[in-house]
């Protein structure tokens, strides 16, 4: 890369990460559950950015590149690891989705069809089984818990959701699917079948 071209790549970086370093640091968190990894991806981040800063076309919006290098850089974390669990199960606000419920995989190996699927009473008519699904709501993350409600007890669109939540659209339907996911394990552990 030629000095004008390093230096014209420095101040366009040097913006870009005033403008947008917040984010890319609070994405990667969220995406890691690590203070610190998130700072170390955020710097590979700029460095790759620094390094390929000739591939970025003019005109292209500078937070949707990096953010693209951000993501590439979290996978990779992950892949280096050589975890099985995916970016989003992750150990927020001290929940999490227990290992025994996932195969070598990381697909979920337990029956889909639970036992209190087959009663004979409508479930939401009954006031312990609503207790016990508030219980379950309530011990979800945040945002997992926000999507929940949103989607199924406030009736909002996707679209709304997301941008109420600031989230892209398979976020949230990976958090609804997640979501989902452990309640209905904590509703096998927790509801009882007279």
């Amino acid at each position: 890369m030629p000095t004008e071209s390093k230096q014209d790549a420095q101040t366009h970086l040097t913006t870009w990460f005033t403008e947008y370093g917040d984010e890319l640091y609070s994405w990667a968190v969220h995406k890691t559950s690590s203070k610190e990894t998130a700072e170390d991806l955020v710097q590979e981040t700029l460095l790759s950015a620094f390094k390929a800063f000739s591939s970025f076309k003019i005109g292209s919006n500078p937070k949707t590149w990096l953010f693209t290098i951000l993501n590439n850089k979290i996978i990779d974390y992950y892949r280096a690891s050589n975890t099985k669990k995916s970016i989003n199960e992750t150990e927020l606000l001290g929940n999490r989705m227990d290992d025994e419920n996932f195969n070598a995989e990381g697909h979920w190996n337990r029956n889909p069809i639970s036992a209190w699927a087959n009663e004979k009473e409508h479930l939401l008519d009954n006031a312990g089984f609503l207790d016990i699904l508030d219980k379950c709501i309530q011990n979800l993350p945040l945002n997992w818990r926000n999507v929940i409600i949103s989607k199924y007890f406030d009736h909002k669109k996707g679209s709304q959701i997301s941008k109420e939540l600031n989230i892209t659209s398979s976020n949230l339907w990976q958090m609804a699917h997640r979501a989902k996911l452990q309640l209905k394990d904590c509703l096998d552990k927790n509801w009882e079948i007279d």
